[in-house]
């Protein structure tokens, strides 16, 4: 289902039981939200106007993809909805060490 560098290749996945709800319809299929854990190695990024998610991604990682990465690690960011982050200016956000 996923590949193998996935970071959803270890979530749990729904379990496809048999009854469903009262009409036997199973609702939801997929994989349960994946365990984060706590971010190692972060640095401080002092928010300026003008940055997003993925250009800070590019920054710190050289790869504008990893910028689940910075969500992961800043739990006040809801989702990835808030790649801008202009109306966070002069807000420290962290930064986790890229993995190796």
């Amino acid at each position: 289902m996923f590949l193998k560098t996935s970071r959803y290749q270890d979530a749990r996945r729904f379990e496809s039981g048999k009854s469903g709800d009262e009409q036997g319809v199973l609702r939801c299929k997929g994989v349960r939200p994946r365990e984060i854990g706590a971010a190692v190695g972060v640095i401080e990024h002092v928010i300026q106007e003008g940055d997003r998610l993925d250009l800070l991604a590019r920054h710190y990682y050289g790869d504008t993809r990893l910028w689940w990465r910075i969500l992961d690690a800043n739990p006040d960011l809801h989702s990835g909805v808030e790649i801008s982050l202009k109306d966070r200016a002069g807000e420290a956000i962290l930064i986790p060490k890229a993995k190796e």
